[in-house]
């Protein structure tokens, strides 16, 4: 309720509940136009198209094209006739309804020659009417005073909100300096750790290339006793070409030329000149044996034919069997973030390297004692840093929030700031409708269905005499081939904090009625109520 409604109805409580006095003046005329109906002078006609004396004045003739000089009468088609209604509200009525038979005023004044049985209904209307205004009145009163209550409560609560803000600046100073030094050590710790997990891994290469080479000799050696058809501890061209694979053009013509070339121009090799030639045909060579074992394509018994991985990805996993990991993955995406590009990545720290089996080279083996020290001191140290600049995190985001509240418009005196993060709901027999002030709105089927977005805070959005009774939430869930969602909040005086209804007067445009102490003006005294009251 408005401060100029509550004037209106406590004005009106007052008007209906004193006794009118009748002030002299033509049927039909209202006590602000009484001034232009003197008796005895000429009268003019209110639009000044013409003057005419003023015994024309309700004698059943139109004179006045505005209709003017007939407020008694039906003689004017565009006439008005005006109610006294003591007792009650005074009203206007089209002079076409004066004397047709029909009580529209409420004191019969309409009637006054039509011989209609009216009965002046004006004072039960009246107490009736004072009855609805008190309770206004009052729920008005209560209203404002929850009002002051709840302004009280903003001051409170920003003073609050302020020192917290300045403890936590204070906090936040130290769990930077923390955070920088944990930094510092952090990185002192991992390199160390870089340096001796480099040598370990240096020391493993090495050692992989020493294991390969006594494979490669040793696979050498086998190659060479296949190819050695006659024992003599040599390969000559001739065994060489036994093996047609070793074609170094590979056009299905193996050549003793060819093969000689692969000897290095010789017709026979030892097993010390058989190692350059090793090194020209390993890439190339198949095995006896492997020759006279199963041929891959050839299904053997107890395999199954395994199908082709199918192209939708969703059909090798059904959705019950599909990991729940968002959380972890956005858990995991905000650990990476945090991360400086410059600090030394780790894999977290095992008592073991990463375990990679190789059937050429087997397993890095694990790391030794003093270099799982240094990881496990790098590791704690990483530790302490994540954990103080989660802390650092929390602290900001503190931060935010309170100057997010601290510097939002919650009305001239914060009246409203009670309603931050809460939400009050509406259930109609379809949906369940959800407000969350300077949140959003939403609506839900109540039986089964998702949630939609009717919009997001955006404004105030009251005329510029009262912006805050009107609240604008925008930018909700789109409409099918239509705009985006947005909802109107009407808010009005009460005792309580409640929606009352919500409708859709345009597609997708939805108008709630929300109910609040906040909204309450201050009741006119009865003094200044009483101040220039007019008598009827």
């Amino acid at each position: 309720m408005t401060s100029c409604q509550t004037q209106y109805l406590l004005m009106l409580l007052l008007s209906v509940g004193v006794s009118a006095v009748e002030v002299q003046r033509p049927r039909g005329v209202p006590l602000s136009k009484r001034q232009f109906y003197e008796e005895g002078k000429p009268f003019t006609c209110l639009d000044g198209s013409r003057t005419i004396p003023f015994d024309r004045v309700n004698d059943d003739y139109c004179d006045c094209k505005d209709g003017s000089d007939e407020p008694g009468t039906a003689a004017c088609p565009n006439g008005s006739f005006h109610c006294t209604n003591s007792g009650f509200r005074p009203g206007f009525i089209p002079s076409s309804r004066i004397n047709d038979g029909i009580c529209d005023c409420c004191d019969t004044t309409d009637e006054y020659n039509s011989g209609a049985a009216c009965q002046n209904t004006c004072r039960e209307l009246g107490r009736k009417e004072r009855e609805s205004l008190q309770k206004m009145a009052e729920i008005t009163k209560e209203g404002f005073l929850l009002k002051q209550q709840l302004i009280q409560e903003a001051k409170r609560g920003l003073e609050e909100k302020k020192a917290k803000q300045a403890d936590i600046q204070i906090g936040k100073k130290d769990l930077e300096a923390k955070v920088e030094a944990l930094r510092t050590v952090k990185e002192t710790a991992e390199q160390p750790e870089k340096e001796a997990k480099e040598c370990h891994l240096k020391a493993w290469e090495e050692q992989k290339a020493v294991i390969q080479m006594e494979k490669d000799k040793a696979k050498m050696a086998e190659v060479l006793s296949e190819l050695d058809d006659d024992a003599d501890g040599s390969v000559s061209v001739a065994e060489l070409l036994s093996h047609s694979e070793l074609d170094p053009d590979s056009d299905g013509s193996f050549t003793e030329a060819e093969a000689q070339g692969l000897l290095g121009g010789v017709d026979k090799v030892d097993s010390v000149a058989f190692e350059s030639v090793w090194n020209n045909i390993k890439d190339k060579y198949t095995s006896e044996q492997a020759n006279t074992e199963t041929p891959a394509e050839v299904e053997t018994p107890g395999e199954e034919v395994r199908e082709p991985p199918s192209d939708n990805d969703s059909e090798q996993y059904p959705e019950e069997d599909i990991p729940e990991e968002e959380e972890e993955d956005d858990d995991e995406e905000d650990e990476e973030e945090d991360q400086d590009d410059g600090d030394y990545k780790s894999p977290p720290p095992t008592q073991t390297p990463d375990k990679k089996e190789d059937d050429d080279e087997g397993t890095m083996p694990p790391f030794d004692q003093e270099t799982q020290n240094l990881i496990d001191a790098a590791q704690k140290a990483r530790d302490a840093f994540d954990e103080a600049e989660r802390a650092l995190r929390e602290v900001d985001d503190q931060v935010k929030n309170l100057e997010k509240e601290i510097s939002f418009d919650f009305g001239p005196n914060a009246e409203f700031a009670y309603l931050y993060s809460q939400c009050y709901e509406l259930s109609t027999s379809e949906y369940i409708y959800r407000l969350c002030p300077f949140n959003r709105m939403s609506q839900k089927p109540k039986f089964g269905g998702s949630e939609t977005n009717l919009g997001s805070w955006g404004h105030w959005a009251g005329p510029e005499d009262n912006i805050y009774s009107l609240m604008k939430y925008e930018h909700g869930t789109g409409c099918w081939q239509g705009p985006n969602r947005s909802t109107t909040i009407k808010l009005t005086c009460g005792k309580e904090t409640v929606v009352t209804s919500v409708s859709e007067p345009s597609r997708c445009e939805y108008l709630m009625e929300f109910i609040s102490p906040a909204i309450c003006q201050e009741p006119p005294s009865l003094d200044a109520a009483l101040h220039g009251h007019e008598e009827l």
